[in-house]
């Protein structure tokens, strides 16, 4: 049917409303509206949010295809209540031109789980040393307007303050994986008590913060705007704030996992909890779920970054880093944002979906739940509670640290343009 009534569901976690699709478009929103024709679906106690956007995406084709593909990771995405994603950069070949970014691009459009945006890299093979084609990826089919050599850092200042105001012309955005590379040399985890009494080469926070200075400060000289990717400690949120007090057009993302997990479960020496950044300190998993909850970090991006079996079933300093997180994204935020009060569902919302969406300038997503809208719409179970099994993720990659985990909600209807790619808990 191209008409459906959701009926009784808490927009926004306020009050209970019915909203009508009608074909790709949110038809109208209120209380008492006829079902003549549509199809209904009961949703009292759940909660309607736009479809999530997520800024940082790994879905490794072309090139890495046992870890991930476009299909499979959206699949991930709808199944998680994302309408949108970004996809990072790092593949093989590297998305530095045009033509790989479009390949990417024309990927998303035909699995059609949701909408695929492809991020640039800012360097030539994320080498750090050239400037990509960024104006030829902007002009191309995939409209590029993010560029990330995440994974990597853009270390050296000069080639930063160019691809600043390289992209300043076009109003695109350069995200930023704050890491020093000389500070990090052989660093396997956070830097602190623990990776001393476990002899494991320690990765300080200095060595995010300073990028972070140094790229607020470029910023603001260039007068462009800059992303800062994961950020993880309280020492960067301290000085995003700082930046953003003198009116620096700079935005933040934090990621699920930096959210609720701490170094001390690198004690068990399990692969799963390898990432970069490193998992921190309590002090800041605190201090990161105050600077979302107040705005100096803007968004939640999953950083999902899938890996083979083998490349995580292995000895701790041999294994990849990274951690899928697409399908408990929403969860994670539930239990650490929302249950602990921090934010209530129309601030979910806006850092899940209209801010992510409005720093890469997506068209259609992250759009008021109103009539003559896009209906890119998610339907969530807050009194949903499970243990997480990844037998059952729909990512071709299993490296989740939330394994065997009890975590809350559950996305039960996803929709992309009115037509549903979730269904009662289950991909179309």
């Amino acid at each position: 049917m191209s008409k459906i009534l959701i009926r009784g569901a808490k927009v926004l976690g306020g009050e209970a409303q019915d909203v009508l699709i009608d074909g790709e478009t949110i038809a109208a929103v209120g209380t008492g509206l006829s079902a003549e024709g549509a199809q209904v679906i009961e949703a009292e106690g759940q909660i309607l949010l736009p479809g999530l956007v997520d800024l940082h995406t790994h879905l490794r084709e072309p090139g890495r295809e046992d870890s991930e593909t476009v299909l499979t990771g959206t699949r991930a995405a709808a199944s998680g209540g994302y309408t949108a994603v970004f996809a990072m950069a790092n593949t093989f070949p590297v998305a530095d031109t045009a033509g790989v970014v479009e390949q990417v691009y024309r990927l998303g459009q035909e699995h059609g789980y949701c909408d695929v945006q492809p991020i640039g890299a800012v360097t030539v093979g994320l080498e750090g040393k050239q400037l990509a084609e960024l104006g030829a990826m902007h002009e191309s089919a995939a409209n590029v307007k993010v560029f990330s050599d995440d994974g990597k850092c853009v270390d050296d200042a000069v080639i930063m303050r160019r691809a600043l105001e390289y992209v300043k012309a076009f109003g695109g955005v350069v995200a930023q994986h704050a890491q020093e590379p000389r500070l990090t040399e052989g660093a396997q985890m956070n830097e602190g008590t623990v990776s001393a009494e476990l002899g494991l080469g320690g990765w300080p926070a200095v060595a995010e913060e300073s990028i972070i200075a140094r790229d607020v400060l470029l910023a603001e000289h260039v007068g462009s705007r800059v992303h800062i990717c994961h950020l993880s400690t309280a020492g960067s949120v301290e000085i995003v704030r700082w930046a953003k007090s003198r009116g620096i057009d700079v935005t933040a993302e934090v990621t699920p996992h930096h959210l609720l997990l701490t170094d001390e479960l690198v004690r068990s020496y399990n692969p799963v909890y390898k990432v970069n950044p490193p998992l921190r300190t309590e002090r800041d998993v605190l201090a990161l779920r105050e600077a979302l909850a107040d705005g100096t970090i803007d968004i939640v991006a999953t950083d999902h970054a899938p890996h083979p079996h083998e490349d995580k079933d292995c000895e701790w300093a041999a294994a990849a880093m990274g951690m899928v997180g697409l399908e408990t994204a929403l969860s994670v935020v539930q239990q650490t944002m929302v249950e602990t009060g921090l934010l209530d569902w129309a601030g979910v919302a806006d850092r899940m979906s209209a801010a992510p969406a409005r720093i890469g300038r997506l068209d259609g997503h992250g759009r008021p739940v109103s009539a003559g809208e896009p209906a890119n719409i998610t339907l969530v179970d807050p009194a949903y509670r499970g243990v997480v099994d990844p037998a059952h993720f729909a990512s071709r990659s299993r490296n989740t640290p939330y394994e065997g985990r009890e975590l809350p909600g559950r996305v039960t209807y996803t929709f992309l343009r009115g037509r549903a790619t979730v269904v009662d808990g289950n991909l179309a």
